[in-house]
């Protein structure tokens, strides 16, 4: 690409590509079929670079979002082929933004026929292969290098997030926290046994979701059957729910085997984003571990007999993150400060809190440390 350097691009290309050639040995070694071509430094730094500028630029007062993935027409499924390829430009790309900013939809990048030197824009793709190489555009400035694991709901698995000359590598030993809780477990499941990979994680595609609608929220998980978390909500609960609705549940109840079926998947889609949707009312929403909808917009209150949550310890899961004390007041506001409070004094419970600006935590407590653990996980979630 012919243009103005973004440094970060070139900062972030090898370690990139050495992720992607380690996760390739390791699926060779699983004796995995169709996984997608092996991206070298220089290419991941021409679609870095191309998708940067892109982002800053305006078609028809909108700011572009793209997703580029770099794979051949032939391991794409059943692409749309442009009869003659474009050169991979920010120009091309961000007048081409359009027609694939809805989910699921990549523009594909391979290298020029007459010159491998040079990469194009081949058509467009729903179909992509086992460790192919997306990049996503969420907004101007702000990139994600990631993957996906399979062909199942499960969602991309974070591999680098770039966001102006701030480069975040997702820390692939970040389960190895003391007390790390499911959730981020699941976030952080690079695929090390393809069982695992490629099942279907509620919480994960909940704090998808409830990130995605922009609002902010608060989402609570207790253990299915307790009563107690009742002690720390306001009573009566304004929208208590009885029976507890259990749409989400049903769905994860049904024999594994449907998982892989349309409409499995569009069901399940369509209830967490109905459950994920009900966080964005004023107060928290209630679910039990079984995936049960309890309650929302309900008014967290400190349990009787106990103390007001002081500290937090607060973690990032990317390379050079280290664990911080901080005072629970700077872990955010008022519905970070409840979060804390709930798990503090609930203490098999799991808050997830999203932010309006995009920040999204997941509190757990800690019996190691004995005090509210904190991890900041949005660079797992975009």
């Amino acid at each position: 690409m012919n243009g103005p350097a973004y440094p970060a691009a070139r900062a972030a290309a090898s370690t990139v590509e050495a992720y992607f050639a380690r996760n390739r040995e390791k699926a060779l070694l699983r004796n995995a079929k169709n996984l997608a071509p092996q991206p070298d430094a220089a290419t991941i730094e021409a679609i870095i670079e191309a998708a940067f500028w892109a982002s800053l630029r305006r078609e028809e007062g909108f700011s572009p979002k793209i997703s580029l993935a770099f794979v051949p027409p032939e391991q794409a499924g059943e692409p749309l082929q442009f009869a003659r390829q474009l050169p991979l430009t920010p120009h091309n790309l961000s007048r081409l933004a359009p027609a694939v900013e809805r989910p699921g939809i990549h523009l594909g990048v391979w290298h020029a026929p007459e010159n491998k030197n040079e990469l194009t824009v081949w058509g467009t793709t729903r179909g992509i292969p086992k460790l192919c190489l997306v990049l996503e555009v969420i907004e101007p400035g702000l990139l994600v290098v990631k993957y996906r694991r399979g062909q199942d709901t499960g969602k991309y698995v974070n591999v680098v997030v770039l966001k102006g000359d701030q480069i975040k590598v997702v820390d692939e030993r970040g389960t190895n926290l003391p007390d790390c809780p499911d959730l981020l477990t699941s976030l952080l499941d690079f695929g090390a046994r393809a069982s695992a990979s490629d099942s279907v994680n509620v919480l994960v595609q909940l704090a998808v979701s409830m990130r995605s609608h922009g609002r902010g929220g608060l989402l609570l998980v207790v253990p299915h059957g307790s009563e107690t978390w009742r002690e720390s909500i306001l009573q009566p609960a304004t929208y208590a729910v009885s029976p507890p609705y259990s749409e989400l549940a049903e769905l994860m109840r049904q024999d594994p085997s449907r998982r892989t079926e349309q409409t499995w998947q569009e069901q399940f889609i369509d209830a967490v984003d109905a459950m994920a949707g009900l966080t964005a009312v004023d107060g928290a929403a209630l679910i039990s571990d079984q995936y049960e909808l309890l309650a929302f917009g309900a008014k967290i209150v400190r349990r009787l007999g106990g103390v007001q949550v002081e500290r937090v310890i607060l973690t990032e899961p990317i390379l050079g993150g280290e664990p911080a004390i901080i005072p629970a007041i700077e872990l955010g506001g008022t519905r970070h400060l409840s979060a804390a409070q709930f798990v503090q004094d609930q203490r098999g419970a799991l808050s997830l809190v999203a932010s309006q600006d995009g920040r999204f935590t997941v509190l757990a407590w800690s019996p190691c440390e004995e005090v509210v653990h904190a991890h900041r996980v949005e660079s797992l979630l975009l």
